[in-house]
C-alpha cells in the first residue's frame, strides 16, 4: 500500500509540475525606421512601448545618414546607460541597422544627431 501511495504521490507532483509551471517569457525585436516612407526626418513609430528584454532595431530607411543618440539626461540609470545604449555610427544606405537591449523599466528619449533640430527624435518606453 505504501509503494502505491508514494506512487500516486509522485505521479501528482510531476502531473502538478508540468500543469502550473508557466510558459517562458520570449523577447520580442521590435522595429523603428530611421526616416519614414513619406521621406521625413522623423523615427517611425516615433514612440514605442515594449517589455523588459525587448530589444529595439533601427533600419535605415530613407533621407541618410542617421544614427540613435541617447539623452543622458532623459534615461533611466544617466550618462552611463545613454552611452552604453547609444549607436554613434551614421547609417548611409537604405537596410543598415543596429540593436539594444533594454532591460530596466523608465522612458528613454533619444535623438538623430544630424538631424535633431529638424525634430527627428523618439522615445521607448520599457514595462
Amino acid at each position: 500500500m505504501r509503494a502505491i501511495g508514494a506512487l500516486v504521490v509522485t505521479a501528482a507532483l510531476v502531473f502538478a509540475g508540468t500543469v502550473f509551471n508557466a510558459a517562458p517569457a520570449y523577447a520580442t525585436d521590435h522595429t523603428v525606421k530611421m526616416g519614414s516612407d513619406a521621406g521625413l526626418l522623423q523615427f517611425e513609430p516615433a514612440t514605442i512601448t515594449i517589455k523588459s528584454g525587448d530589444s529595439v532595431t533601427w533600419v535605415n530607411n530613407k533621407m541618410a545618414p542617421h544614427n540613435v543618440i541617447f539623452d543622458e539626461a532623459a534615461v533611466p540609470g544617466g550618462k552611463a546607460v545613454a552611452d552604453a545604449l547609444s549607436q554613434d555610427q551614421l547609417t548611409f544606405s537604405p537596410g543598415e541597422s543596429y540593436s539594444s537591449t533594454f532591460s530596466d523599466p523608465g522612458e528613454y528619449s533619444y535623438f538623430c544627431a544630424p538631424h535633431r533640430g529638424a525634430g527627428m527624435v523618439g522615445k521607448i518606453i520599457v514595462e
